[in-house]
């Protein structure tokens, strides 16, 4: 099989000068250009032979090339027609690859896991623009997916939002959410002179391992994740008020104050301060109050 070329700045330019392509704003498009940070990407992936990946948002097919020259079988989702008959050319040499010119959001990748890898956990790599990073990643947990790791390109904010524990600012439903699903670590920072065009932000390479069985006991997922995005709707808020004032959430002051007192929690304390272990046993008591 042929060997990747793209990661080479001047290669990615001739592609780009030879297709006349224009950046697209909304597509949030920053292509990569450093072949040191590819191979982080593909070392940290831990991509073998035999591994079915899928990539969200492959561009010119810079990184498809490293990942179809690692894998047994590439599915790569882009949402830019104007990018297809580029991606023909520059994946002409790698059998391995097949390409879907969809929304990422829409397709049904469960099913490209039963088909292309008989339903066996995948490993999705991905550079993702920075507007959409947060329902992509939710998807892929929510919609139980079959997943070994995620590993993406993210806005070194949104990296960080992911590792993050309670008491920093950049704490949130987003660090709650992905520290249920997966173990977070943050494999490489990259600046943006490693991207065609420049971002104005940095970004930061984070892997997300699946765990085989989340890490607390919840008896109602979804109803935790509405407590969750309640407790951080309004940050200033007590946890109280918080849940009190949710459209999502229907229980009294009483119930709140109840469970959180069988909870050991302060009626004066923020939804930031509280952790994963936390929300899931307030979420098992506020559960006994659902008819």
């Amino acid at each position: 099989m042929a060997e990747p070329y793209l990661g080479n700045p001047k290669h990615t330019i001739e592609v780009l000068q030879k297709y006349d392509f224009a950046f697209q704003k909304r597509f949030g498009q920053n292509f990569l250009i450093d072949s040191h940070v590819l191979e982080k990407i593909i070392a940290a992936s831990d991509i073998a032979k035999e591994d079915f990946v899928l990539e969200i948002g492959p561009g010119i097919g810079t990184m498809t090339q490293y990942l179809a020259a690692a894998a047994r079988e590439v599915v790569a989702v882009e949402i830019d027609k104007t990018l297809i008959p580029i991606l023909k050319d520059t994946l002409s040499e790698f059998p391995n690859v097949t390409v879907i010119n969809d929304d990422i959001l829409k397709v049904d990748i469960a099913k490209i896991a039963r088909e292309c890898n008989d339903g066996r956990p995948v490993k999705v790599v991905a550079n993702l623009p920075y507007y959409i990073t947060t329902p992509i990643i939710m998807g892929l947990f929510e919609n139980q997916v079959p997943l070994d790791t995620i590993t993406i390109m993210v806005q070194k904010e949104v990296a960080d939002r992911m590792k993050t524990g309670p008491g920093s600012k950049d704490y949130g439903a987003l660090s709650l959410a992905v520290q249920y699903y997966a173990r977070p670590e943050i494999v490489a920072n990259v600046p943006p002179n490693c991207f065609m065009p420049r971002p104005k932000v940095g970004s930061a390479v984070i892997k997300l391992t699946r765990y085989g069985k989340p890490p607390v006991s919840v008896e109602d997922e979804h109803l935790m994740f509405s407590v969750i995005r309640a407790s951080f709707n309004q940050r200033r808020k007590t946890l109280v008020n918080g849940l009190k004032n949710y459209s999502g959430l229907h229980f009294t002051k009483e119930e709140i104050e109840s469970s959180m007192k069988n909870c050991g929690l302060s009626m004066n304390v923020r939804g930031e301060a509280l952790e994963l272990e936390d929300f899931a046993r307030l979420t098992n008591e506020l559960t006994k109050f659902i008819k």
